[in-house]
C-alpha cells in the first residue's frame, strides 16, 4: 500500500482500503460485519430506519464482529433527527452520510468522537466538509448505482483530490483491480464500492436481484427521475421501463411520477419482485462475474491492484 492508503487504513482502525457503499435495504449487519471482519470498512444503511430500528441493526452487526464499521445516514430521512442521537449513543466509530448537508450534526458528532465522512458530489461541498471537521469525504461519480449527482467519477476524483487535503475515497464505477489503481492514480487514498458487494455471500438481498447483477452487461442500466431532480441508476427492468415512458409523460404529474417509485427498491430487495422492483446498480455490474464472501472479495480486490501495479511497472522495462 501506498501513504495515502496506510494513512486511511491508520485512521480508521481497517486493515484494506476498501469501504462498503451505505445501500438502502442492503446494506445489513450481515453485510456490513462481513466486509468489517474481512478488514473492509462496512457500513450499516440506517436509510429510513427510525432511531430503535437501527439501534437493533448495530448491535446485531456488534454481536458478529468487533471491527471498525460506519453507518451512513441519509439526511432526506425523516428520521434523521433520531438515528443522528442513536449514532451517538451506541458509540458508532464513523459516520457516513449522503443527499444532503450534514453541517447541523457534525458538531455533537465530532464532540463524541465520531469519524465523519460525507459522500460529496462536488468540489465546493467536499471544501466545505473539510472545513467542518470531516475525517475524510466520499467522491462519488454518476458511475454508481442509487441516487447519482451530475459528474463522472474520472473527472469528480482528481478535482476533489486537489482541493482538500484530507483523504478522498473514490466511489462509482469501480469493481475490480484496474478500476482501484485508476483511483489511485486520480489521488484517492482508498475506493467504496457498492455494486460489487451486492453479490457477497452475506449479502441477504432476495437470489432474484444478485441473478440481475451476474448478468448485466454494459448497458444494462438506466438514470430515471431527473424530472423530480432525483436521478437513480438502476438496472432496466420493467419498472424502470414503466418509470421512463411516464416521467416526461405531460398527462402525468410530478406527483404521480414520484408515488411510482414508492417501496419498488423494498420489493427488488426483499421480493426480488421482477415486475415491480427497482433494482439500484451501478454500471460496474457489467464487471461483476460471481457470488464470493466478503472475504474474497476483498482479497481479490488487493490482490488485482497488485497485478495492475506490476503490469504499469513492467512498462519502464
Amino acid at each position: 500500500m501506498n501513504e495515502k492508503m496506510r494513512e486511511l487504513c491508520s485512521l480508521l482502525g481497517i486493515e484494506a482500503p476498501i469501504f462498503q457503499g451505505g445501500m438502502a435495504w442492503v446494506a445489513n449487519a450481515s453485510l456490513a460485519a462481513g466486509v468489517s471482519e474481512a478488514g473492509g470498512l462496512g457500513t450499516i444503511a440506517a436509510m429510513n430506519s427510525n432511531g430503535e430500528q437501527l439501534r437493533a441493526e448495530i448491535q446485531k452487526l456488534r454481536e458478529k464482529t468487533d471491527k471498525p464499521f460506519a453507518v451512513n445516514i441519509m439526511l432526506m430521512s425523516p428520521f434523521k433527527d433520531e438515528v443522528a442521537k442513536v449514532v451517538m449513543e451506541e458509540k458508532v466509530p464513523i459516520v457516513t452520510t449522503g443527499a444532503g448537508n450534514p453541517s447541523a450534526y457534525m458538531k455533537d458528532w465530532l464532540a463524541h468522537g465520531i469519524k465523519v465522512i460525507p459522500v460529496i458530489a462536488s468540489v465546493a461541498h467536499a471544501k466545505m466538509m473539510e472545513k467542518r471537521g470531516a475525517s475524510a469525504v466520499i467522491a462519488e461519480g454518476m458511475e454508481a448505482g442509487g441516487h447519482i449527482g451530475p459528474s463522472t467519477t474520472m473527472t469528480l476524483l482528481p478535482m476533489v483530490t486537489d482541493a482538500v487535503k484530507i483523504p478522498v475515497v473514490a466511489a462509482g464505477g469501480i469493481a475490480d483491480g484496474r478500476g482501484f489503481l485508476a483511483a489511485l492514480a486520480l489521488g484517492a487514498s482508498g475506493i467504496q464500492m457498492g455494486t460489487r458487494f451486492l453479490v457477497a455471500e452475506e449479502c441477504t438481498i432476495h437470489q432474484n436481484y444478485k441473478e440481475k447483477v451476474l448478468k448485466a452487461n454494459d448497458r444494462e442500466t438506466i438514470v430515471t427521475g431527473n424530472r423530480t431532480g432525483h436521478p437513480v441508476r438502476a438496472l432496466k427492468s420493467d419498472f424502470t421501463r414503466n418509470y421512463a415512458e411516464n416521467e416526461y409523460n405531460p398527462n402525468v404529474t410530478l406527483e404521480e411520477i414520484e408515488q411510482l417509485g414508492v417501496g419498488a427498491l423494498r420489493k427488488a430487495v426483499l421480493d426480488g419482485n421482477l415486475e415491480e422492483g427497482c433494482f439500484m446498480t451501478g454500471i460496474s455490474a457489467g464487471l461483476v462475474t460471481k457470488e464470493e464472501t466478503c472475504k474474497e472479495i476483498i482479497a481479490d480486490m488487493m490482490n488485482d491492484l497488485q497485478k495492475q501495479i506490476g503490469i504499469v511497472a513492467s512498462w519502464e522495462k
